[in-house]
């Protein structure tokens, strides 16, 4: 992911957002959420390198700095709240599409985003059903939905999506988490017995 299309491509995949070019210059192209009309994410060239604004938590926009080089103070931009990346090629491709997708999480009111509020409050030693997650992101109707958000979770060390299971409490595929048991271990180190591929929601299922 080094050119300008190809960055444009990945920002128009996220639900309803569009292209602009607010300032009548070629140089300079957006992609903005439709919700609020907000810009999340922001393409031009400058010193030779395509560089890609992005919004960001002022804690995660000091840690991508700390990581790379190439993360900088958002160009002309709050410094606190936006990083510019240069896309010079020395920031792997999974790094940089999980800034864009952060920053399009902090400026829409996006079903993923109410998705992983929800399972952020799930506490250790208990589990919630997809359509629990559901609910309480605002629509009981997109379990399926919450699957789909849960497994391209974007940060796992915060976003605990182990402890979400089926409405039988039937864990997920061997594909999630890391490979075959790691939700199962994942659970377990939590304090939840798993037995046969299965939790006890009677005992385990989190009273919201």
């Amino acid at each position: 992911m080094d050119t300008r299309e190809e960055i444009l491509k990945y920002g128009l995949s996220f639900p309803d957002t569009y292209t602009d070019a607010p300032f009548h210059d070629d140089n300079w192209q957006l992609v903005r959420y439709k919700g609020n009309k907000k810009a999340f994410l922001w393409t031009y060239e400058r010193n030779g390198f395509l560089n890609v604004n992005v919004k960001a938590d002022p804690e995660k926009a000091y840690f991508w700095r700390r990581i790379y080089r190439s993360v900088l103070p958002g160009y002309h931009q709050n410094k606190d709240h936006w990083n510019t990346i240069v896309l010079d090629g020395s920031i792997p491709e999974k790094d940089i599409r999980l800034m864009i997708a952060e920053s399009y999480d902090l400026i829409s009111d996006s079903p993923s985003k109410r998705i992983y509020e929800a399972v952020r409050k799930i506490p250790a030693g208990c589990v919630a059903t997809y359509a629990q997650i559901a609910e309480l992101a605002g629509d009981k109707k997109m379990a399926r939905a919450v699957g789909n958000a849960l497994h391209k979770n974007p940060d796992p060390d915060n976003i605990p999506c182990f402890r979400v299971v089926n409405s039988k409490g039937e864990l997920a595929g061997e594909f999630a988490f890391g490979g075959s048991g790691a939700q199962a271990s994942l659970l377990e180190a939590d304090g939840i017995r798993v037995t046969d591929g299965r939790v006890d929601l009677r005992q385990y299922q989190w009273k919201t």
